[in-house]
This record gives structure tokens, sequence and C-alpha cells, in this order.
């Protein structure tokens, strides 16, 4: 299963140099800012509604159509307690696919961050085709004001979107084998030096010297299965999620992941990855 569409265009080569005039993440940031501001002018329930994809999934706990579930909520009375803000975003090569990330708030006393993916349609808006992220313990130490961080366009890719989807389905499959074995292990080795790793109510990890105390917050062997995602029309960036199950306490337990993959020369590398526990049952 493919899950979410993947387009591919025809090339003339299988790698292919990005160009001089390589997009840039600030359109992503601006309509995530135009989300966060529609959220707090109407409520963010019609907000969601505008700005997600007729394909948009989120975790309820399990991934979901959101215009599914946002349907049968009404836009009134207007929620206007969940707030959130922009700190780092990226964009493919062929501007079809980007993503933002940052804080979020929930009345002004729940704390987390999120994680959007956008893409682009054929009219040239950007619609979120994933939304979702961790609570975090305590506020971000960065606010409303800063000044998001960019993702570099990558200087190099697969040359179409199969290509590419078919070089992350195999790298998502090592790195599933390998995490069964050292989940940890299979990270280090897939991870850039760059990358954002998140899922625990810590602060998101930021670059490699963080990278180990976030990993350490996970089992040590962990089941990962592909559902589904998107390439970008250049090869160059892939967005992937899918289920995760491992062994915490004894106890069986299970989660979903995200990613984003992004091509590094020849290779791929995971630029952004966040696990998602699904609370265990009651007793």
């Amino acid at each position: 299963m493919r899950g979410l569409a993947v387009v591919a265009i025809a090339v003339t080569a299988l790698v292919n140099p990005v160009a001089a005039d390589a997009p840039s993440a600030d359109e992503v940031v601006a309509v995530e800012r135009e989300f966060a501001a529609d959220a707090q002018a109407r409520g963010w329930i019609a907000a969601f509604k505008k700005y997600a994809a007729p394909e948009g999934i989120w975790l309820q706990p399990d991934p979901g159509n959101a215009q599914a579930a946002l349907a049968k909520e009404p836009d009134e009375p207007a929620n206007r307690s969940l707030k959130w803000w922009p700190i780092w975003a990226g964009v493919a090569a062929s501007g079809d696919i980007g993503f933002t990330s940052g804080p979020y708030t929930v009345g002004g006393n729940r704390y987390g961050h999120y994680f959007t993916v956008w893409a682009k349609q054929t009219d040239g808006s950007w619609r979120w085709i994933f939304d979702g992220g961790p609570r975090n313990d305590a506020a971000s130490p960065f606010g409303p004001e800063t000044t998001p961080l960019h993702l570099p366009v990558a200087t190099s890719a697969a040359g179409s979107a199969d290509k590419a989807w078919a070089d992350v389905e195999k790298a998502e499959a090592s790195l599933a084998a390998s995490a069964e074995k050292d989940s940890r292990q299979a990270y280090v080795d897939a991870l850039s030096p760059d990358a954002r790793v998140m899922g625990s109510p810590a602060q998101p990890a930021v670059g490699a010297a963080k990278h180990p105390d976030e990993l350490a917050r996970r089992a040590p062997s962990i089941a990962f299965k592909q559902l589904g995602g998107r390439a970008s029309r250049a090869g160059d960036m892939v967005f992937t999620y899918g289920e995760a199950t491992w062994r915490q306490e004894g106890d069986q337990r299970r989660g979903h992941y995200v990613r984003i993959w992004q091509r590094r020369g020849e290779d791929w590398k995971i630029v952004f990855d966040e696990l998602i526990a699904v609370p265990p049952p009651k007793p």
C-alpha cells in the first residue's frame, strides 16, 4: 500500500542537480502562519477544515482521514485555545512538498511540538497531508517571535518520484530490519547529522550531539511497518509514515512513526523522525 499518491515526472537522468533557483521554505512558513492565524480568528476546527487536503491524515490514535473526522465537528462555538508557530521548515527542490514544525500550546498550560507535511495543490495553494506531534512536559524556549530555520534544499535528486519512492522503500526496509536488533544503532546509521528527532515529553533533539538522548528514551528493539507517504517530483524528498511496536517494562506497546528522508549525494538520510506512542488501554 502506497497510501498517499506518488506523482512521477519524466526525466532524462537518474540523478539531477538542484537548480540555482530552488524554491524557498518561506512558502510553507507563510502558509503555516496563515493556518495558525485562521485558528485564532475562526477557531481551530474551522481552520483545520480549510487547510487539510482531501487526503490529509492525522493520528486518532491510528492514521485516519482528517476531513472525514472534521466533518463530524461543528465550527461553532469557535475554540481558540490551540496556538502554534513554526520554528523549522523545509521544501523539496521541485517545490511540491514541504514541512513545518514548531511548538504548540493548548490553553496556555499544555505543551507539545507539531509536525506538518504540506503538498502544493493544482491551483497553487498549499494544503497539509499530515499533521501531528507529541506532547511535552514543558514549554518550548522558542516563542512566536522566533525566526524559523530552514533545512537546506537538496543538492541532488533521484530524478523522479517513483525512483525516490523505490529507493526510500529499500531504506525503510533496511532500517526496520536493523531496528528489531538494535533500534538506536539503526537510527545512528540512518539519521543525518542535522536531523530533528522527537516523540518523548522532552524537547526535540536537534543535531547529532542530542540524538542519543532522545534515542535512549526509545525501546532497544522496535518493529516498523511502513504504511504510506509521498515523494517529491524531483525525487529529493520523501515523507513516510507507518506502524511501530515494541516492549516496554514487559508490556507490548505500539505507536506510529513519521519521517522525512532527503537525498544527500548518492544516499538517503532521515532529516526528521518522530515516534508517537498510542496510550496504553486503561485498566
